[in-house]
This record gives structure tokens, sequence and C-alpha cells, in this order.
């Protein structure tokens, strides 16, 4: 099949961050369908590059992590309107496989089936709007209900849909019953990400780390992933005496807000060290002991399927979540992290002490992580689990 793949953030990975929509267009390359992929970058013109076999079209629409709701509506509306225009140049497409977030993306999709009669797959990464409304985002009526009818329609006309979690299968399935619906969450890399990469000595001794234990949040520093409950457990540990040191891997728009925070605590035990590539995130996950994962506390939020949970779980890494919902039944249900009340960090000083303590025990969480992204969660086997999917 000729397949127009459209992801407003597709990355590869030596650019870092989320690479789930590489993963899935290698696979619908090596399964012999032609892909093309329509993407955005901050550049002022745009951009077409051949990339490992596949066709990348970088649309200069500019986007930041602090912009604010409107500005950020701006870019998503006009990512869609220039995806059709450009996307009207291709011929013979078969399928469009169309990705959020944002959900904005189908109103490209509507329009090819509409226009060019193109069937397309959705794919739903997260729930909007439902979680901006709950988040208090989205506040005026006439937009909540118009962006509601929005995804009703695409969900209504797409062929199939992908969801990313269980909440959000669920979800899907409410809004339009007896709709195709394919649960296929994020994926673990464990080919790239090994539990047993050897350790970056010079990493250890640049931030004088010694015997230290190491926890790791690596990903988005948005609002939406609350590091303040982060900055609150690193202060709790340090004003304990616990030997932990904290890193920070990532960029967005409440980095520079946080570090000045981090800053007046006089956190010691943190370090921030903005965005990097995949290769040298292995490095850093050569040195972390644990892995934490943080959102905001709202309930929508516990349907997210984070990639850094699985990019954890490859690398064989205690995961520490203040997150309920699905990704805190998993990792209790397979003894390979701990819940933390966000509210309350002090909670967590007589879970992880014992866990510190006991080499043992800590290796046997990083086994259990280990083996639930081998069983559960591999890339290669999700991957083909959807191109089966959308062959059908």
């Amino acid at each position: 099949m000729n397949i127009l793949y459209i992801h407003q953030y597709f990355k590869t990975p030596n650019e870092g961050g989320a690479i789930r929509s590489w993963y899935i267009a290698k696979g619908m390359l090596s399964a012999g369908h032609q892909v093309q992929i329509i993407t955005a970058h901050n550049n002022s013109k745009y951009e077409q590059k051949l990339i490992d076999g596949l066709k990348v079209h970088y649309l200069p629409v500019s986007y930041c992590n602090n912009y604010g709701f409107f500005r950020r509506l701006f870019s998503f509306l006009f990512f869609a309107h220039k995806a059709y225009y450009l996307s009207r140049k291709f011929e013979d497409i078969d399928l469009a496989y169309i990705t959020s977030t944002p959900l904005t993306v189908g109103l490209t999709a509507l329009k090819l089936k509409k226009k060019k009669n193109i069937p397309y797959i959705f794919e739903v990464r997260d729930l909007w709007p439902e979680a901006p409304i709950q988040m208090g985002i989205i506040k005026s009526k006439i937009i909540k209900t118009i962006s509601r009818k929005l995804e009703s329609h695409i969900y209504k006309n797409a062929k199939k849909i992908v969801a990313l979690s269980p909440g959000i299968e669920d979800f899907v399935k409410k809004m339009v019953p007896g709709k195709n619906v394919l649960l296929c969450p994020n994926m673990a890399d464990c080919d790239f990400f090994n539990q047993y990469d050897p350790v970056s000595d010079s990493l250890k001794k640049e931030h004088n780390l010694g015997g230290s234990f190491v926890i790791s949040y690596f990903g988005a520093i948005g609002w939406v992933n609350a590091l303040d409950y982060y900055l609150n457990l690193a202060n709790v540990c340090m004003n304990k005496g616990l030997d932990i040191k904290f890193f920070i891997i990532g960029s967005g728009g409440q980095e520079s807000r946080l570090i000045r925070k981090a800053e007046e605590m006089q956190l010691d035990n943190l370090f921030f060290i903005g965005h990097i590539s995949k290769k040298e995130l292995k490095k850093y996950l050569s040195i972390t002991d644990a892995a934490y994962i943080s959102f905001a506390n709202y309930p929508i939020l516990e349907y997210n399927s984070p990639n850094k949970f699985f990019d954890s779980l490859a690398s064989g890494k205690l995961v520490v979540s203040n997150v309920k919902g699905w990704i805190r039944e998993i990792i209790e249900d397979h003894s390979c992290g701990i819940y933390i009340n966000p509210e309350k960090p002090e909670d967590f000083i007589p879970m992880i002490t014992p866990i510190m303590k006991d080499s043992e025990l800590l290796k046997k969480y990083q086994d259990n992580a280990r083996n639930l992204a081998e069983n559960s969660f591999e890339r290669k086997k999700l991957v083909q689990e959807l191109l089966t999917y959308i062959e059908s």
C-alpha cells in the first residue's frame, strides 16, 4: 500500500524524544509498503528529507511547549491546513495513518476522506479535548461543545482506531460503539535499551555520584508533567539525609521556572541535564537505578501511555510513579515499581529505604521491569500486531 503518515511531532532517534511513529513507519516500510510522512518543524521553509528510506515532509509550523492555549491552537489548526494542501499533491494514496495529539489533525483526515476518498486510521495518544477540559485549560462552553463534536466525528469516520491505553480504548468504544479499536500501547525498544549496558564512568565522575542511588526523570518538562512533585521528593530526601541524586533530563516550558525553584530550595542533590539524544539517554540510564514517571494529579491523565515508562521498563529500571490508573496497576502487579502519592512525598522514605539497602531486592524489581518489557511491550511484537491490524 501507499501510506500517508501524518504526525505533527514526528521524531527520529537522532533527535530524541518520543519515536513511536518512527518505529511504526519503519515497520510499514519493512513490510513492503510505501510511506510518506508529513510533520512540522520550527524552520521558516518547507523541507523534504529521505531518512532511512522514509520520505519526510517538514512543514514550517512553529510550536513550543511554553505556548499559551490559543497560540497552540493556532499552530495545530495551521498544521492541519497545510498538511491537507500538501497531501493533495500525492497520487495513489491508499491509506492515511493519522496520529494525535493534537486532535485537530483529524480535520486533515476528514478532508482527505471527503475530497479524495482516502480512508484513514486514527491513532489516539491522548484524550483531547477531555484532558484540557478537566484541567481547566478549556473553559468556554462553546469550545467544549465544538471540540467534543469534532472528536466524535473524527472517530466515527475513521476506518479503524488505535488506542494507546486501556482507558483510552474504553473511552473511544463508549463514544463510538461498534467501532473497530486496537489497543496498542507505546513500545519498549528492548534491542536499543539494555538492562546491562556498561555504566558510564565518565558521567558518574562528572556528577560526583560515588555510591549514590540515582533517580532520573526524562521527557518533556511541561505543566502537565507536574515536576514540582519531583522537586518536593528531592527536598524530602535531602532533608532526611538520604544519599539519592535526582536527574531531570529534557526540556520544556516549565524548565526555567523549575531551575529557579530548585535553586531557591537549595537542592544540591538535583541536576538539570537538558534535551539529549536517545543515544545520550542510554548513558544516563546506565547510571540510573530508578526512573520517575510524573503527571499532574487529574483523573484523565491516568489514561496516558507515556513513552518514558516503556523506555524505563526496557532499560530494566525500578519505576517510581505518581500516576494512578493502569500504570500503577502494572508496576504493582508485576513488582517492578512503586506508587507514591504526589501530595505526600514523605511517604517515599519508608518505601525506598529498604530497596536502597538491599541490592538483591533492587535487582529483583529491575529484572521484573525488563521481563515485563520483553513479554508484554516489546517493540517488534507490537509493531507486527499493528501492521496485521492495518493490513486486515
